[in-house]
């Protein structure tokens, strides 16, 4: 997998590209497909997952199956830390 950081429209020094990375690789990791009528070539998706540190970010990327762009990547809220630990729970 390979990573777009041209350009990148958020602070790379709060979420480093490595911390990205690593949560991309999280085995337990949600991602999700936004529910819209769109049928547009660049459909954006949604990730929750964890660093090797426990750090858990939300990022939206777009991919074209080799490449992934991430449009952002944050901290995980409260509510969606409770959401990620909910729903690995019910797979265990």
């Amino acid at each position: 997998m390979e990573f777009d950081w041209l350009d990148v429209n958020f602070d790379l020094k709060k979420v480093t590209p490595r911390e990205i990375a690593e949560a991309f690789e999280d085995p337990f990791a949600i991602r999700l497909l936004p529910d819209t009528d769109n049928d547009s070539a660049e459909v954006r998706f949604f990730s929750l997952a964890k660093t090797l540190n426990n750090r858990g970010l939300f990022s939206v990327f777009w991919t074209d199956g080799k490449n992934y762009r991430v449009i952002l990547s944050r901290e995980m809220t409260d509510d969606e830390s409770t959401f990620y630990d909910r729903k690995n729970a019910e797979w265990l």
